[in-house]
This record gives structure tokens, C-alpha cells and sequence, in this order.
């Protein structure tokens, strides 16, 4: 009998077949289903093999987006609810998923990378921006548009930086490191880098995109931090039933009290009430989750590992078809321009973080910048935190065409992101220790 993995395979490649006899025999409307489950089973098919299941949460964004473009009305409203309200939440969701996976000790980590990861920073905010102006200017972007792709190219790295870093065979602490740095970078440069390079195409407020930043990724990550101690701390006052119950009770009412402070007083500063939140619920739900997990189901802490990246994906798999939906004219009519622009952007950050680190990396007296540290560098410099970028976009920005390159050029990070990881790991480094500016091997080039 053929295995589950054979059988979804020659699934994918039927339905793939008989949408393309219905294209050519004109009949286009009747492969709308069809479309939808030919992503279906491409995810599962790619999920079910180990050497192509780091391409299946590709396959399942896609999957978002052809529901999205067949049909909108699916992401439109639900019983009067906007849909597009989840996006803030659901990116605070995922940077709390970040914070779990760090501890104070990752905070003093740059002191064992410190020039990897200053070139990394450098590199991450001048290459990034600068190429979407080009970008813009020679695909004749304007007004929101523009600024969407500005927007993208300076925020912060990706989260799926990390798993494609480790793939690719590079520098994960590395990785780890420039991605919380970054991350904490973000709420002052991405302000100042949009009001410098995109105000002449859309109004930006310097000081509410800081808060809006700090609200979407800072705090959730503190709240993550918080989680982690309760998690895998080993204080002792995490693993009793009353600290645990005092912790989600003191969220609970954390919660209320931020509920009852009225958004007038408090200015921009409002924007922060859905990152408390969203954190302390978060960090509530983690606690009443332990006691019932590991405390007296006697589960272990395991359950969190294999929850939150379940949780993470799924949220950008709906934030991308929500933005899909609400765009979808625009994407229809520039789709195939603005994917070309996104390749572009992302092509051009690896190749430049790669040679950049190399070039830079030969600066600093004394400093070693390995080949694994400049696979690193590029992949951390190439893939932006288009999560951010789209709450920025909504909340700030409050343009649903401005969220279109981010949800665009994500998938396309994605998909190039784990290509180039792919071509990597099947060229390990050959010394982990030599120096990458040493190297003149051709594999050390990026390809997409």
C-alpha cells in the first residue's frame, strides 16, 4: 500500500493537472475550489516529508491566500466583526512566542558577538531601506503603496530567521542575538527611517509608531520573558499551585484595570492597553496552563514548544489573508509587479548581507567573522518582520495598501528564505572556525 506521503503527493500533482485541463479549456471560474485545495494538499504532502517540510508553512500562507482572493467575503465580516481588529492582537500573539523562547541570558549575549552583531544591525537598517527606495522609484510606486514597501524593508528581522539560520548551517546564538536586537532597535529607527524616507508619500507620526511598535512587539516580548521564567524557571516558586494561581489572578486584574483607564487621558499612550493585554492574559493563560499541564497532569513543560510555533504560524497564516482579502483589487492589478519587487528586495539583502559581512567583517582588528556567521548576517539582513510591518501599516498608518507589500514580500521571504537554507545545509562550512573573508569557494554566494 503507497504511504500517506506518496498518496498526498500524486493528490497534489492530480489536482494541479486537472486545474490546468480547466484553464486551457477556458473554464477559469470552475478552478476557484480547486485552487484552494490544490495548496491544501501541497501542505500536507510537503509536511509529510522531512527533506521539504520546512516548505510547508509556505504552502499553508498560500493556502490563506488563494481562500482570500477566491473568496474575500470569507475574511469580509464576521457577524460585524472586522476581521482585520485581529491583527494587532494576533501580532502580539506571535512576538509573545518570540519572548518565551528567550531568558535574560540571551540579553548578554551580544557580548560574545559584538562586531558580527553591529555589522549585522548596520547592515539590516542602511541595506533594507535604501534598496526599497530603489525599488520604488524604479517600479514607479506611489502614495500608500510605496510606503508599504519603504515600511517593509525597515522593520526589524524576521522570527523565521532563526529556523532558516539553522538550516542553513549558520551562527544560531548569532542569530538569536541579532533578532532580539533588532527587535529592540525597531521602535526608534523604523520611526525615523519612514518619516525620513516615506513621509513624502504618506503622513507618519514619528512618536505614535514608536508607542505603536513598543506595544506590538516590546511589551508582548517582556510578557514571553515572564512566561519563560514561570515555564522553565527553576526558582521553585513556579512550580507551586498558589504562585501560580496569585500570578493569573494579579493578570486578571491587571487586565480589568487597564480595561476601565479611558483612552482620552492617556493620548498615544492608549495604544499600549491591547499589549497589557494581550501579555498579561497571555502570561495568565500560561500560568492556569502549567498547573493544569504539568503540575497535576504531571506532563511536563514540553507541551509549550510544540504549542506556540503551531499558534505563531497559524496567526500569520491568518493575518496574511486578511490583508490579502482587504486588498485584493490592488493585489490583482500589481500582483505580478510587486512580487518581482519583493524577489528583488529579498535577493539583493541576502547577497549584500553576505558580502557585507565578509567586506566588514575583515575591518575590525582581532574580530572573526566565520562563514557561518555571514550566512547569518545574510539571512538576518535579507528577511523582515513583515508581522510588524502590517501592524504598523494598520494601526498607524491605518492603510490596508500600505499592509500589502509586507503580507507580499513575507511570503516571498518565506519561500526564498528556505530555499536559500536548503542550498546551505547541503554545503556545510567547512571549518566552523575559518574566516569567511579567508573563503573563495563559489558556494559562499547566495543564491535564491
Amino acid at each position: 500500500m503507497p504511504s500517506p506521503s506518496r498518496l498526498l503527493t500524486c493528490l497534489t500533482l492530480l489536482i494541479g493537472l486537472v486545474i490546468t485541463a480547466l484553464v486551457l479549456a477556458g473554464h477559469r471560474e470552475e478552478t476557484r475550489p480547486l485552487v484552494v485545495a490544490f495548496f491544501v494538499a501541497l501542505a500536507f504532502a510537503l509536511r509529510s516529508q522531512p527533506a521539504l517540510k520546512s516548505f510547508a508553512f509556505t504552502a499553508f500562507v498560500m493556502t490563506s491566500v488563494s481562500v482570500a482572493l477566491m473568496y474575500p467575503v470569507v475574511f469580509g465580516s464576521w457577524g460585524g466583526f472586522k476581521p482585520a481588529w485581529l491583527i494587532v492582537p494576533l501580532t502580539q500573539i506571535i512576538m509573545f512566542g518570540m519572548g518565551t523562547t528567550l531568558t535574560l541570558a540571551d540579553f548578554a549575549r551580544v557580548l560574545k558577538f559584538p562586531w558580527p552583531v553591529c555589522v549585522g544591525l548596520v547592515l539590516h537598517f542602511t541595506v533594507m531601506p535604501l534598496v526599497a527606495v530603489v525599488i520604488t522609484k524604479v517600479f514607479g510606486f506611489e502614495g500608500a503603496l510605496a510606503a508599504g514597501v519603504i515600511l517593509i524593508g525597515s522593520v526589524s528581522a524576521g522570527m523565521a530567521s532563526n529556523l532558516m539560520c539553522y538550516l542553513a548551517k549558520g551562527n544560531v546564538a548569532l542569530s538569536v542575538t541579532m533578532t532580539l536586537f533588532s527587535t529592540l532597535a525597531a521602535p526608534f529607527l523604523t520611526p525615523l527611517l519612514m518619516q525620513w524616507l516615506a513621509g513624502q508619500y504618506i503622513p507618519v507620526h514619528t512618536f505614535e509608531m514608536m508607542i505603536s511598535i513598543v506595544n506590538m512587539i516590546l511589551v508582548p516580548i517582556a510578557a514571553g520573558l515572564i512566561a519563560n521564567a514561570i515555564l522553565y524557571g527553576d526558582r521553585g516558586w513556579n512550580n507551586r499551585v498558589p504562585s501560580l494561581l496569585i500570578i493569573a489572578l494579579g493578570c486578571a486584574v491587571l487586565a480589568w484595570l487597564a480595561t476601565l483607564v479611558a483612552d482620552a487621558s492617556l493620548g498615544d499612550f492608549a495604544k499600549l492597553k491591547t499589549g497589557v493585554l494581550v501579555g498579561g492574559g497571555m502570561i495568565g493563560v500560561v500560568a492556569l496552563a502549567k498547573i493544569i499541564v504539568s503540575l497535576l497532569l504531571h506532563k511536563g513543560d514540553t507541551w509549550m514548544d510544540a504549542t506556540l510555533p503551531v499558534v505563531s504560524m497559524s496567526a500569520i497564516t491568518l493575518v496574511v489573508g486578511i490583508i490579502t482579502a482587504q486588498t485584493r483589487d490592488v493585489l490583482l492589478s500589481v500582483g505580478p509587479v510587486l512580487v518581482l519587487a519583493s524577489l528583488l528586495h529579498n535577493l539583493t539583502g541576502y547577497t549584500l548581507g553576505y558580502w557585507g559581512a565578509r567586506l566588514l567583517g575583515s575591518l575590525a582588528p582581532g574580530a572573526r567573522m566565520t562563514e557561518a556567521d555571514c550566512r547569518t548576517v545574510a539571512i538576518e539582513v535579507g528577511m523582515q518582520n513583515g508581522g510588524m510591518a502590517t501592524g504598523i501599516a494598520m494601526e498607524v498608518l491605518r492603510s490596508p495598501v500600505a499592509a500589502l507589500p509586507p503580507g507580499v514580500f513575507g511570503t516571498t521571504m518565506n519561500i526564498t528564505g528556505s530555499l536559500l537554507a536548503n542550498y546551505w545545509k547541503r554545503r556545510p562550512p567547512v571549518l566552523s572556525g575559518e574566516p569567511c573573508q579567508e573563503k573563495a569557494e563559489v558556494h559562499c554566494k547566495p543564491h535564491g
